[in-house]
């Protein structure tokens, strides 16, 4: 394991068919003033919003709507949301839908009361909030970004194109509960379900593909990666199975909670790639994900040889007898590869909107970390865009 860590998470989870059951004790905790923040309406035609109206009710709560959260929330929508919160003094944002509205839920959260422009503060500068943080609740109906357990919100300016994610530090930010049962993600479209589960997939190889040393993090996350393999074969084929859902959901918590980042170097360029080819065509985050990362594993592989030929054993238990190290890895990456496919990835970027005329724009726009197994210049992103076409 490597250095030195403290590991506080404060978000309670209630989990499984009744969850739901378990939000009226957790609104009792908090003042009378809700802001419901929800995304395009979808919570109305499956039932769930009047429920959670209901719930809201017989808590005795005044509820301030704030719908029409979009997939990629917008600093516009933020500055509306904070506008809310403040205006009415929420005691309390409750997000009902997926990682998006988590994410802006959140971002409403730390700019509420803050008396500087929140894009330039927490997206430009990367400051911390130094004023009043409204608490945030979520009933989450969308698996895949882990959320509904960590302090992290991505929000989109289309204006100066960035999509940009600042992971907060204080536990304040971090959802006072969440709520989750898995029988709310069975309405999502079979593509999001998709998009989440490679969103997921890749929580797990950012953290997973960087290090040298034996952590126990990394036997945790080869746990995680099979289980989310064999569940999204089931939940592909059939997706109201409860067992593979509630896997899925499960692990994606597990993915992002920040536990097995603890002790590690982690990479998460990926994410920054995705995040510029998102802020450009404002596609599928997951899918954005799925469309960069074999090209972009492959171009990083032999500077992190062993660890990718463990990937290849641990994770689908590739034959090591007769390869040698490069074969082995190599081969790990197109078992990864056949599973995206069997399952329904985005495997290229020209699927998702993406034309050659934007990718030095994106390439301007993908921030360069520092934490995986090669730090990437401007040209080593362009031929990794150019090969994910």
């Amino acid at each position: 394991m490597q250095g030195n860590f403290t590991y506080h998470n404060p978000t309670k989870l209630v989990f499984g068919k009744d969850a739901l059951d378990g939000l009226a004790g957790e609104l009792a905790q908090y003042g009378p003033r809700v802001q419901l923040s929800y995304g395009g309406g979808s919570i109305k035609k499956t039932g769930l919003y009047d429920r959670v109206m209901a719930i809201l009710r017989e808590a005795g709560k005044e509820v301030f709507e704030d719908a029409g959260v979009m997939p990629n929330p917008t600093v516009e929508k933020l500055r509306e949301g904070a506008a809310i919160a403040r205006d009415n003094d929420v005691d309390l944002i409750l997000a009902v839908g997926g990682g998006s509205v988590v994410d802006y839920a959140k971002a409403v959260g730390v700019s509420a009361h803050c008396e500087e422009d929140p894009w330039e503060k927490y997206y430009l500068r990367m400051e911390e909030p130094a004023c009043r943080i409204v608490p945030v609740g979520c009933i989450l109906t969308m698996a895949g970004t882990g959320s509904e357990m960590n302090g992290g919100a991505v929000i989109t300016n289309h204006d100066s194109k960035l999509k940009i994610g600042h992971v907060f530090a204080s536990p304040e930010v971090f959802p006072r509960f969440a709520i989750l049962n898995p029988e709310l993600t069975y309405t999502v479209p079979k593509y999001q379900m998709i998009a989440g589960i490679f969103d997921i997939m890749s929580h797990l190889m950012e953290q997973y593909f960087s290090g040298v040393d034996d952590s126990t993090s990394d036997y945790l996350m080869e746990g995680l990666m099979r289980s989310l393999v064999q569940a999204s074969r089931v939940a592909v084929a059939n997706p109201t199975d409860y067992e593979a859902r509630s896997n899925i959901m499960w692990t994606a918590t597990w993915a992002l909670n920040t536990l097995v980042a603890k002790g590690k170097a982690t990479d998460w360029e990926v994410h920054m790639i995705g995040q510029a080819i998102g802020a450009y065509t404002d596609a599928t985050h997951g899918m954005t994900l799925s469309a960069v990362s074999p090209a972009y594993y492959r171009h990083i592989m032999p500077y992190g040889l062993e660890r990718f030929a463990r990937f290849a054993r641990a994770v689908w238990e590739v034959p090591v007898e007769g390869r040698a190290p490069e074969e082995l890895a190599a081969a790990g990456i197109d078992a990864l590869e056949a599973w995206m496919r069997e399952i329904g990835c985005v495997m290229g970027i020209s699927e998702l909107g993406v034309t050659d005329d934007m990718l030095e724009g994106i390439a301007d726009a993908t921030f360069i970390m520092e934490g995986g197994y090669k730090v990437l210049s401007r040209e080593d992103v362009l031929s990794i865009l150019r090969a994910s076409r």
